[in-house]
């Protein structure tokens, strides 16, 4: 199978833990909880694409690349979730995402592809996951549910250096149909600093979730 994902993409992502590459237009869209969050419009489809820069006060970078990888467990603590598994689709490993959406809305589906990896780079420990859409893997779509066929994501973590994580993420999302502005709005300003206290509290109970689910 060829690689999904280059060196230089890897790259990329993590040396934004260093210094965040904001040139280009880059705007900054809101501030709020320790996370900074901006925007670049892309002007072919009207949308934006987000830069996150934040941390996790009291989760480590190995526990938070574990419960970020997790998809049985995200099941448990994203209420968003209708559906999630990865499985192979005619020999292509991909993983099924379906998201719930307000009503009237229509849910959201993905069938997207993803690699960690767990670098070493002079001294210090980074870990980096990318994602993005396969429309190219043979999954029938649902009724009733939109299928997302642009969608990327990055994540690059290490230590903050004390007994949390720093992290970097950068999201492009286009959901297709009427999204109302101000769910889109919503969402990156509410959902992702949301999405991390959600996460937070994963990592705090993850250890309780393995110890109850390893018979």
């Amino acid at each position: 199978m060829s690689l999904q994902f280059t060196d230089e993409e890897f790259e990329n992502s993590w040396r934004e833990l260093d210094e965040p590459q904001l040139e280009g237009g880059w705007e900054l869209f809101t501030e709020t909880m320790g996370v900074k969050i901006y925007r670049l419009l892309d002007k072919e489809t009207g949308l934006y694409e987000y830069k996150v820069f934040g941390s996790l006060a009291s989760c480590a970078p190995e526990l938070c690349a574990a419960v970020y990888m997790d998809l049985t467990y995200r099941k448990h603590w994203d209420s968003y979730v209708k559906e999630l598994i990865e499985k192979e689709f005619d020999g292509q490993k991909a993983i099924y995402w379906e998201v719930k959406y307000p009503f009237p809305l229509s849910n959201r589906d993905y069938v997207y592809v993803r690699e960690r990896r767990d670098l070493e780079l002079g001294g210090r420990k980074v870990w980096v996951v990318l994602a993005k859409s396969s429309p190219e893997t043979a999954c029938s779509e649902k009724s009733g549910v939109l299928r997302v066929t642009d969608y990327k994501q990055s994540l690059a973590i290490e230590s903050d250096g004390g007994q949390g994580t720093k992290m970097f993420m950068r999201y492009f999302d286009n959901p297709g149909g009427m999204i109302p502005t101000w769910l889109v709005n919503w969402a990156a300003k509410s959902g992702v600093p949301g999405f991390l206290k959600d996460m937070q509290k994963a990592c705090d109970n993850y250890k309780n979730y393995l110890e109850k689910n390893s018979n």
